[in-house]
């Protein structure tokens, strides 16, 4: 009975966090409140403000659902895969899972996320909810101390960072493109050692 009535709770809240996101594409995000959220979702208001303090976390919950998955699909990539390569395939594979891995937004829908990445109340780095995670799985994987090594910790902070760098250059894309092509992107130029761009796309010149 106990797995039924958390199973329930899982999927209220995704419908609610699936309500938002569909109703921030529809009105805009400004003009989301939580009772047109909990309607959508067929829940009352008191049952929506049980489980998300404000349309933000709604938002953000998903998102906190891929990341999770995400350190489960890390931790049974093969044991012999660069480690760079099970970090890209594990990140990418709940938006694989959900259908959207390789899906564009039109630019109605860009807009939306970018007034969410860019929304004061998600500026908390929701990777870091999981960091010590990400340490303790880097560490087991590569043989390293996750509190001695610096290495599991530089790894999974550079992991982050990727992760920034491609929602920030992915909510500024024109033409839209898919998040998980600038992942991709992002993880194979660290694999590489991050080399110097061959092809300069701005910036001012130091000479």
């Amino acid at each position: 009975m106990t797995g039924l009535r958390e199973r329930k709770k899982v999927d209220t809240r995704r419908a609610l966090s699936d309500a938002t996101l569909s109703l921030a594409f529809e009105r805009g995000l400004d003009n989301v409140t939580r009772e047109a959220i909990a309607d959508a979702a067929g829940v009352s208001l008191r049952t929506f403000n049980n489980y998300f303090g404000n349309k933000y976390e709604a938002l953000a919950y998903r998102q906190v659902q891929r990341m999770e998955r995400s350190l489960e699909v890390f931790r049974e990539r093969p044991v012999d895969e660069p480690l760079w390569s099970a970090i890209a395939e594990s990140v990418i594979e709940p938006l694989a899972a959900e259908g959207v891995a390789e899906v564009a937004p039109t630019r109605k829908q860009l807009a939306v996320v970018r007034a969410v990445v860019h929304a004061p109340e998600l500026r908390v780095a929701m990777f870091r909810s999981l960091f010590a995670d990400w340490v303790e799985a880097i560490a087991e994987r590569t043989g390293t101390d996750p509190e001695r090594d610096m290495y599991p910790r530089m790894a999974a902070g550079v992991m982050g960072a990727v992760g920034e760098a491609a929602t920030d250059a992915y909510v500024m894309a024109d033409p839209p493109v898919a998040i998980t092509t600038l992942f991709r992107q992002g993880f194979a130029a660290v694999a590489a050692g991050l080399p110097e761009p061959t092809t300069r796309t701005g910036g001012k010149n130091h000479d």
